[in-house]
């Protein structure tokens, strides 16, 4: 079959194909399988039950549920879910927002596919510009955004400050970072940021944001880990957004990953652009994600949920991940990422022989799945020997599931590290 150059776009090669295609990796003959891969969010009893009652009302509501799924819903999407999380966002933000401010996508690959063509490439005056990454490494999604004749992410290498009991931190390099209004786009980070957990300090993201409002940049914060929703934020960190800001959100790490619900929060010019991508890609956006949350929103049944329930959950999952690893630790010389949010423990294996795609190749053959961490560190101008050492494990997962899946993925490195 002959392809267009464009198909090369949805390469098989792409880390996040891989990252996808290991959700439904078979186990080992005679063997477990122990899944610290992907992004599944965990399985919360009370909140999918909250869900599913939210379900069954709009089930026995035969107006909305034929509306539901008769009607294409408007390309900007959900019309109520915007307007009931405007009003909530201006008081989290402390700022004026309307319907206006929000869009509805098909989930955040989608959000980030247009935002990243509308800010980067070829421009009418013949420039070219790119997306700017104040830290490397981010997320794997973002490597394969591009809808232009090359790449278009330019990255800026995270400064490592260590920590004490086996952690680290990145931070951002702000010597290094700079922000120029003849070739950048517009800026990305997420926060908390997916592979490492990390959550930029609010001076880190101030200045960033300063940065980028004085060379007339947009920033864009990818929140589908942080505020208002899921809120797996576990460190002191300011909610943030202006008029220079494009938020986005996902109801996917909420609990929600199936039905593929993204938002965007940012000025009316920017939503007008996504409404109008949602009608020439796909018509509308899906009406199911906003239905089911919507009254969850009305009631502040979510704001509850998120404080009492989903917060508390990762956490505690968090305290397991991070024993577990430390009993199996032993003289590996291994660190993890601070983990101030999120749900991944990103992984260190410094000077591992043969690197961290080789140990992620090893224990995907005894079951044990992961990401390594190489996909992650897209748009550096040079190798960094730190981007093979890395490896991601989601520990979302069933606890006795995680810890041995972490037992078993450090034995697995010893031996790499033995045999080297």
């Amino acid at each position: 079959m002959n392809f267009s150059n464009y198909a090369k776009h949805y390469s098989s090669q792409s880390g996040i194909v891989q990252l996808m295609e290991d959700l439904s990796v078979a186990p080992p003959q005679d063997g477990s399988l122990y899944p610290l891969g992907g992004g599944n969010p965990a399985h919360i009893p009370e909140v999918q039950d909250a869900l599913r009652e939210s379900a069954l009302a709009l089930a026995s509501d035969r107006h909305r549920f034929a509306r539901m799924i008769g009607d294409y819903d408007s390309p900007q999407g959900h019309e109520a879910f915007r307007q009931c999380l405007a009003e909530q966002l201006s008081s989290l933000f402390q700022r004026p927002l309307t319907a206006d401010n929000i869009a509805i996508t098909n989930g955040s690959q989608a959000s980030f596919e247009v935002l990243f063509n509308a800010f980067a490439g070829r421009y009418a005056d013949g420039s070219w510009r790119h997306i700017a990454l104040p830290i490397a490494p981010e997320y794997i999604g973002y490597n394969d955004m591009s809808r232009q004749e090359r790449g278009i992410l330019k990255s800026t290498a995270a400064r490592i400050d260590l920590l004490g009991d086996r952690q680290f931190k990145y931070g951002v390099n702000l010597s290094e970072f700079t922000v120029e209004p003849e070739t950048t786009g517009a800026v990305c980070l997420s926060r908390p940021t997916n592979p490492s957990g990390n959550v930029i300090s609010d001076a880190e993201l101030s200045q960033v944001a300063d940065r980028c409002r004085t060379a007339g940049v947009p920033l864009i914060i990818d929140g589908a880990y942080g505020l208002p929703f899921p809120g797996m934020i576990y460190t002191e960190a300011t909610p943030f957004w202006d008029d220079n800001t494009i938020l986005c959100l996902s109801l996917s790490k909420l609990g929600l990953p199936g039905v593929r619900t993204g938002i965007i929060v940012a000025t009316p010019d920017v939503t007008r652009l996504i409404r109008n991508a949602n009608a020439i890609n796909g018509l509308a956006p899906a009406r199911t994600g906003p239905e089911l949350v919507l009254p969850l929103l009305q009631s502040n049944t979510l704001t509850d949920l998120l404080e009492r329930v989903i917060k508390p959950h990762y956490l505690n999952k968090q305290v397991a991940a991070v024993d577990a690893l430390l009993a199996a630790a032993g003289d590996l010389p291994i660190r993890f990422h601070q983990p101030n949010g999120a749900m991944f423990l990103w992984t260190w294996f410094e000077g591992i022989p043969g690197g961290t795609h080789e140990l992620y190749r090893r224990a995907a053959q005894e079951g044990v799945v992961t990401v390594p961490g190489h996909h992650f560190f897209q748009g550096l101008e040079t190798t960094w020997q730190h981007a093979n050492e890395c490896l991601r494990i989601n520990y979302a997962g069933d606890e006795h599931t995680v810890r041995e899946g972490i037992e078993r993925l450090l034995l697995i490195a010893k031996r790499q590290y033995q045999q080297g």
